[in-house]
């Protein structure tokens, strides 16, 4: 019988992920390497590289979302940041308003509102989708910018999709443009109150 390692099987991947979000949550993606998911799924860590490539591929993997984020935005982010505020909301609502798509997403919204699963948001979400926006957009300051673009992002998720509370459930997405654009625009390029 041989020891060690095993090659990939049909089963691998499927192992490969499910360690991943057991360690993405549990010890937040900074903290958890490949290394220790391969060693979790009894694989060698090339192999994990050879399903998912990087380590934040394999981040958006585990998440398991109907699209991938970074694929969407990278057409706005390529626009600059003028007007991003508002291209990445109708971008944004026309992904959660999906009705194939809104089942996976209130499901992995769920889940980071328990622990350990938030880690997957603060940890996870926030470096590996929303750091890179402020890099690609050139802002100052993103450390502080993008978690107050995320603060009005999860609040329009948890009024709009999960409370259901109106007007905002049923409101037109031009209208929540309207209204949530400026303000994440003045997140992204306003001025910032920031501590001395």
């Amino acid at each position: 019988m041989s020891r060690g390692r095993r090659p990939g099987a049909p089963d691998t991947r499927a192992e490969i992920l499910a360690a991943a979000r057991a360690l993405f949550a549990a010890r937040g993606f900074g903290n958890t390497s490949i290394r220790a998911i391969a060693a979790d799924a009894g694989v060698d860590s090339s192999l994990v590289h050879h399903y998912f490539g990087t380590k934040d591929d394999l981040f958006m993997a585990a998440l398991q979302l109907p699209v991938d984020p970074r694929e969407l935005l990278a057409p706005v982010l390529a626009n600059g940041p003028e007007g991003a505020a508002e291209a990445m909301l109708r971008i944004f609502l026309s992904v959660w308003d999906d009705p194939e798509n809104q089942l996976a997403f209130l499901g992995l919204f769920r889940s980071v509102l328990d622990p350990p699963g938030e880690r997957l948001l603060s940890e996870g979400f926030v470096p590996v989708v929303l750091g890179p926006v402020g890099v690609a957009l050139g802002i100052d300051h993103p450390e502080v910018r993008l978690p107050l673009v995320a603060s009005q992002m999860i609040g329009l998720i948890m009024c709009r999709y999960v409370l259901r509370i109106e007007p905002l459930a049923s409101m037109e997405q031009g209208t929540l443009v309207a209204a949530y654009g400026p303000t994440i625009q003045r997140y992204l390029t306003g001025e910032l109150p920031l501590d001395p």
